[in-house]
This record gives structure tokens, C-alpha cells and sequence, in this order.
């Protein structure tokens, strides 16, 4: 088993479900009371939380860079990123840092062709929507087309994460307006919609929707893990 380095904090909730279904992946896969080689290294959000909103990547990548480099030299043999907005600085990581990232966007992508379809709607943060890391990997790379909400939608969609999601607060009344608009992106063209922050999936599940759904956070650790057992 190779030991897993994650990046997390960005937030804690979510964070806490990739150790959670880490190491229930593992115990399943080798039995008895096996568990996780895992050595995390996780943030005060609070701090980067501001970065973002202030459009600092320079030091949002250099913070992140640094925990990547900690976790390694503590024997990290593959890493991972617990949330999908971090990604945009994934290459900085890659380019700096010598172990294996095991990127959101490409297992989530593989699990979109496993299932052959070829357009699909893009929940999250308003950068994750807006900004091309994400959505450009995905066409370029996969073949794979997104759809994105309306600005409104957008704004609607992101407020829940940073102002209730990342706090514990899952609403239902938030999750019934989750559910409207990716019936609208169904309407839009939409074949499934990736649930692209990893807090989404607990606030809607696949029972509240017709539409199919991406979990990144149970499809990255599913892919961690294969990784990490040396089954990819």
C-alpha cells in the first residue's frame, strides 16, 4: 500500500468525509481491520478562504506548494487535493513537488466516459464554474462538454458553500434550489452534473434527483485509493 498525502481543510467537513471513505475503501478492499496508510496536512480555511476571494493564487499556490512538500517529506508516496478549487494551482504542485497528484478532474472525467456520456453540467465554487482549469480539462483532454448555470445561478450556488456548506449547514431548503437548477441544466443539454465541491455531495444525493450525479468527493477517493493499492 502506498501511503496517501492529502492536502485538506479547504473545508474540514469535507475533509473529514475523504478520510472517512478512505479508509472504508481500503478496510473493503483488504478486509480484517485494515486501514489507510494516510498522512494529511490540513488548513486553517479561514486564511485561504481570503486568498481566494481576494484572487491571490501567487499565495494560495505557494501555501499549498509547501503543505505538498511537507506531506512528502513525512513519506507521502501520492497526493491528493480534498477539495476541486484548488486544483487551478494543481500543475504549480506538480511542476514542484516529485510524487504522483492524483487530480479531481481526470478521475471524475473517467468516470463520466465509464458511462459514455458527453455533456455534462458543472456545480461549485463560482471559480471552479467560471474559470477554465476545470471545464477546459475536461474538453481537451476527455472530450467531454460542461455546462454551467446562469450568473444568478452561479452567485446562488457558490453563497451556499462559503456561507453555509463550509460551516456545517446543510439546508433543505438549500438543497431544493441545488436540485432547480440542475434540473435547469438538464433541461440545458445537461446528460449528468458533476457535483464539483467536495461539500456538494452532502447536501444533495442521488434520491433527490433524476438527473445522474457526480460525487468528485466519493469518485476521488474511489480513485485514491485504487492508486494507493496499486490497482491503476
Amino acid at each position: 500500500m502506498k501511503k496517501i498525502g492529502i492536502l485538506g481543510g479547504m473545508s474540514w467537513e469535507s475533509t473529514a468525509e475523504y478520510y472517512r471513505l478512505i479508509n472504508q475503501a481500503v478496510n473493503k478492499r483488504l478486509g480484517g481491520v485494515h486501514s489507510a496508510e494516510l498522512i494529511m496536512y490540513s488548513y486553517d480555511f479561514h486564511r485561504l478562504e481570503r486568498l481566494l476571494h481576494q484572487d491571490k493564487w501567487l499565495e494560495i499556490s505557494d501555501i499549498l506548494v509547501a503543505g505538498a512538500k511537507t506531506v512528502k517529506s513525512a513519506g507521502a508516496e501520492i497526493l491528493a487535493l480534498a477539495t476541486n478549487t484548488a486544483h487551478k494551482v494543481a500543475g504549480d504542485i506538480e511542476s514542484q513537488v516529485d510524487i504522483p497528484l492524483i487530480h479531481i478532474a481526470d478521475a471524475t472525467a473517467e468516470a463520466i466516459q465509464a458511462v459514455e456520456l458527453k455533456t455534462v453540467g458543472l456545480l461549485g465554487t463560482a471559480m471552479t464554474m467560471e474559470e477554465e482549469f476545470y471545464r477546459v480539462r475536461l474538453k481537451e483532454k476527455y472530450g467531454i462538454d460542461v455546462v454551467i448555470p446562469d450568473a444568478n445561478d452561479r452567485q446562488y450556488v457558490s453563497d451556499v458553500i462559503f456561507k453555509e456548506m463550509v460551516r456545517g449547514k446543510f439546508l433543505k431548503e438549500s438543497r431544493d434550489g441545488y436540485c432547480e437548477i440542475i434540473d435547469k441544466l438538464a433541461q440545458d443539454g445537461a446528460e449528468g452534473v458533476i457535483l464539483g465541491c467536495t461539500e456538494i455531495p452532502m447536501l444533495v444525493k442521488p434520491e433527490d434527483t433524476s438527473v445522474k450525479l457526480f460525487d468528485t468527493t466519493g469518485i476521488h477517493t474511489r480513485k485514491i485509493v485504487d492508486v494507493a493499492l496499486g490497482d491503476d
